[in-house]
């Protein structure tokens, strides 16, 4: 994770994440959040301890963790962005709640796709990995170059 966009985005994930945990405990409490209450309330805790999941493995550069992410968060925000979708097509206005779901909503698809999409323009993650245990010796052509001179120096016979 050496990406400055890859530590914004899990910053935005982190985030994210934290408001959806204060919306559904104010939904257990019989309150809403301005006016945003959870779409299902079981899937939503389970989503919230996949998250981190996710995250460890987002965190770990694996392909994995975005895509669960993204799928994730498709099937759950999707239905309620196409009924908002809808509600809006035939014509009729969205309350206030009704807005703030639907944009936090779009949010729910969008972070995830824009962690996905930095996590396949990384392509040095698989191809060049990095190893600063190793990279010193396998990497540094100078250390051998002078081990071969010292090696050719050193001939002793044997008899």
């Amino acid at each position: 994770m050496s990406k400055f966009s890859t530590y914004l985005l899990l910053m935005f994930m982190i985030i994210f994440w934290l408001l959806r945990i204060v919306i559904t405990i104010m939904a257990q409490l019989g309150k809403d959040f301005m006016g945003i209450v959870p779409i299902n309330q079981t899937f939503e805790v389970v989503l919230l301890f996949l998250f981190l999941l996710c995250a460890i493995l987002v965190v770990k550069r694996k392909l994995l963790g975005p895509l669960l992410y993204l799928g994730l968060h498709a099937v759950y925000f999707g239905g309620d962005i196409t009924d908002k979708i809808g509600i809006l097509a035939s014509g009729e206005t969205l309350t206030m709640g009704q807005s703030a779901d639907l944009m936090l909503s779009i949010i729910g698809i969008i972070i995830p796709l824009a962690v996905l999409i930095d996590l396949l323009l990384d392509r040095g993650r698989k191809e060049h990995p990095v190893d600063k245990k190793t990279d010193w010796f396998y990497k540094n052509e100078k250390f051998d170059r002078e081990l071969d001179e010292r090696a050719d120096k050193n001939n002793y016979r044997t008899l």
